[in-house]
């Protein structure tokens, strides 16, 4: 079992990774809680916080991740009598840790909320660092709040019946951390990868809470890939969409003379042999499509479109892309 700290001052908070991790969870409770609003979905395990809970099954998939599913959820708290000093509780993937958290921030401005991991996403990044958010039709994760949770389970006995295409999933986000660290996570055992992913971001969120500045980088790959997951109607997983984002970052911080052929063959090779991941566009895209999205984003500014790229030193974040410019990388990429 390997504690892992996200180093907060008052808000610190510990992240709690091993088998038999969810028996850490009533430590977890803040001690004034009475009552726990468990926030999961159907065929998830099911959590004893030790006080009194009631659960709250919300449906599987994207679809289900909008304002219409927060707004159920705090009528349910209501009907309940949940008050602020209470605790909501979130049991599942990443999906359901962005849900349950950014009801935790609204519900009377903000009550305690715990995760409890159920997919590698969800341990490696999700349910880490207090990003809360759903979606709308124009784009993901348009709507949320910063609300860092009490504490994090991620118990591996989870993962033992993951689906592959979820392990795949959360690969993509593994994907992501090997190229901001250059770390070699695939040669640790699966507690020590993903304790130290939660430690990577754990020190990025420390530094940069409300990404003012250097926890952007952690959106490496994702510019593209969340204008992918809205574009093909989430037909693509969070972390495939971010495989994909990771290749074309690659190919276009190359157009612009960031990075060499070697470096671009280095993207390919982590994220497909690696990780095996497919780096390759779906064959009915549209980069007219994807443009309109990715102008929306959160990360964009007026003077253009914003992605992390590679470069001679390292991550770092570029503003003032001109949208011809990644329109041409995207044909030129996906011929």
């Amino acid at each position: 079992m390997k504690r892992v700290e996200v180093p907060l001052g008052g808000r610190s908070y510990h992240v709690v990774v091993g088998r038999g991790a969810a028996g850490a969870l009533p430590e977890m409770v803040p001690a004034q809680a009475r009552r726990a609003a468990i926030v999961t979905q159907a065929g998830l395990p099911g959590v004893d916080p030790g006080i009194e809970h009631t659960v709250f099954e919300i449906g599987h998939g994207e679809e289900y991740k909008t304002l219409a599913t927060i707004e159920t959820l705090c009528r349910g708290f209501a009907e309940l009598g949940l008050t602020r000093h209470d605790v909501i509780i979130g049991v599942g993937g990443g999906m359901v840790t962005d849900v349950a958290g950014f009801a935790a921030a609204s519900w009377h401005r903000g009550i305690p909320v715990v995760h409890v991991a159920t997919s590698l996403l969800a341990m490696i990044d999700a349910a880490v660092g207090g990003k809360t958010g759903v979606n709308l039709p124009e784009g993901k994760n348009l709507v949320g709040a910063y609300w860092q949770p009490s504490g994090v389970i991620c118990d591996l006995d989870a993962l033992d019946t993951l689906p592959d295409r979820e392990v795949r999933c959360g690969n993509g986000e593994m994907a992501k951390y090997h190229f901001l660290t250059g770390d070699d996570l695939l040669a640790m055992d699966l507690e020590s990868r993903i304790a130290r992913c939660v430690a990577i971001k754990a020190e990025v969120v420390a530094d940069d809470e409300r990404e003012s500045g250097r926890r952007a980088l952690l959106n490496y790959g994702h510019t593209l890939a969340h204008a992918l997951e809205t574009t093909t109607g989430h037909a693509l997983t969070h972390g495939e969409a971010v495989a994909i984002g990771l290749v074309f970052a690659a190919h276009l911080a190359r157009h612009l003379g960031r990075i060499d052929d070697a470096r671009v063959a280095e993207h390919h090779r982590v994220v497909e042999d690696e990780y095996g991941l497919s780096s390759v566009l779906p064959a009915d895209t549209d980069p007219a499509a994807l443009l309109a999205v990715m102008a929306r984003d959160k990360k964009v500014l007026s003077d253009g479109l914003t992605f992390v790229l590679d470069g001679t030193v390292g991550l770092e974040v570029v503003s003032g892309i001109t949208p011809k410019l990644v329109d041409d990388v995207l044909r030129d990429w996906h011929r």
